[in-house]
C-alpha cells in the first residue's frame, strides 16, 4: 500500500475510504502544516492530501531535495497555496477538487448578497444586544435585491452558478467581466470589457476568480471607486483578490453600501477596523462547509489519488 498523509481531519467517510486503499497517516491538527512538516511529508510519504494554508512553496520543494512523494491531491478547488511549477519540477503531479465545491460556494455567495443588502448581520446583532425596541417603518432599511443588476468578476463554474441563482431566483440582470471570452454564460447577460465597467454598472458585485499572482489585489481602490454608493461587494474567491485596506477605507467613508466577505487577505487574521464596521458581513470561510460537500471533496481527492497510482491520468490535474 502507498503511504498517504492527510494534512487535516476530514469527514469520517473520507478517512474510511482512504484507509481501504492507502496506508493512511491522519494529521489531527486543524492548523496548517509547518514548513518542517511539509518537508517531512514530501520525503516520507508517497502522496500528500493537503488543503488551504498548507504552503507548499518553491522553497519547501527545494529543501525537500528529491522527494518520495509523487502527487499532491489538494482538498479544495483553490490551489494558490501550492507552487505548481515547483511541484512539477520536483516530479509531482498536482490535482484539485473543482466540481464538488461549485453549488455550495454559489449558495454562500447568495447568502452573503442577501445578508449584506438586507443588513441581516447588523440586525441579528441588534436583537442579541437587547436594544431592539420593536418594528417601525424606517428601521434598518436595506437594499431590495430582486430585480437589481448583478456584476460577476470571473465567469467560471462558480460565477455561472451564482448568476443562475441571481437571475432565475431573484430576477436580477447580469453583467460580468472575464479575462477570456465566455461563449455561453448560461444566463441572459452581458460581458463587459473591463472590471471598472462591471463595478460601475452593478448594484451587487460578486468576486469569483481563482486566487493567483495574476488576481492579487484585482479589486483595488480604483475598482472600488467605480462602484455606486449604494452597491455591495461580495467576495467568495480568495482574500487577497481584494485589497483589504482599500475596502476598509471605502466602507469607512461610506463610498460603497456594504460588503459581504467569506475570505480575508491574511486569513485567519481579520483586521479590527473591518470587525468594527456595521456595513460588512463577516463569515469564517464557510464556502463549502456542508458535511456532504466536504465528503464529496474528499472522495474526489481520493479518486484523483487512486487514478494516479493505478497508472491513469487523474481527472482533475492542474497546472
Amino acid at each position: 500500500m502507498e503511504k498517504l498523509l492527510i494534512s487535516r481531519p476530514l469527514p469520517p467517510a473520507v478517512i474510511a475510504a482512504a484507509r481501504q486503499r492507502f496506508d493512511v497517516t491522519l494529521r489531527e491538527n486543524t492548523l496548517p502544516m509547518s514548513e518542517a512538516e511539509m518537508i517531512g511529508a514530501l520525503q516520507n510519504y508517497d502522496a500528500v492530501l493537503p488543503t488551504l494554508g498548507d504552503l507548499f512553496s518553491a522553497e519547501v520543494f527545494a529543501k525537500a531535495g528529491t522527494p518520495r512523494a509523487r502527487i499532491l491531491a489538494n482538498f479544495g478547488v483553490g490551489y494558490n497555496h501550492i507552487d505548481v511549477a515547483a511541484a512539477k519540477a520536483a516530479g509531482l503531479t498536482v490535482t484539485n477538487t473543482p466540481g464538488a465545491v461549485t453549488d455550495a460556494t454559489a449558495d454562500i455567495a447568495l447568502m452573503l448578497m442577501l445578508m449584506s443588502a438586507r443588513r441581516a448581520a447588523e440586525g441579528e446583532r441588534l436583537v442579541r444586544s437587547g436594544n431592539w425596541q420593536g418594528w417601525h417603518p424606517t428601521q434598518m432599511l436595506g437594499l431590495h435585491m430582486s430585480g437589481k443588476i448583478l456584476g460577476v468578476i470571473g465567469m467560471g463554474r462558480i460565477g455561472k452558478a451564482i448568476a443562475k441563482r441571481a437571475h432565475y431566483g431573484f430576477g436580477m440582470d447580469v453583467v460580468f467581466y472575464n479575462r477570456s471570452q465566455v461563449a455561453d454564460a448560461e444566463v441572459p447577460s452581458g460581458q463587459l470589457d473591463t472590471i471598472a465597467e462591471v463595478m460601475a454598472a452593478a448594484d451587487i458585485v460578486v468576486v469569483a476568480v481563482p486566487g493567483s499572482p495574476a488576481t492579487h489585489h484585482l479589486i483595488n481602490a480604483e475598482a472600488l471607486g467605480a462602484m455606486q454608493s449604494h452597491a455591495h461587494l461580495i467576495n467568495i474567491s480568495r482574500g487577497d483578490v481584494v485589497d483589504e485596506a482599500a475596502l476598509i477605507a471605502a466602507l469607512q467613508a461610506g463610498q460603497i453600501g456594504g460588503a459581504g466577505l467569506d475570505v480575508y487577505e491574511h486569513e485567519p487574521e481579520v483586521p479590527e477596523a473591518l470587525r468594527a464596521l456595521d456595513n460588512v458581513t463577516l463569515l469564517p470561510h464557510l464556502g463549502t462547509a456542508a458535511e456532504e460537500v466536504r465528503t464529496d471533496m474528499g472522495l474526489m481527492a481520493l479518486d484523483n489519488l487512486v487514478a494516479f497510482f493505478d497508472g491513469k491520468l487523474p481527472a482533475n490535474m492542474v497546472g
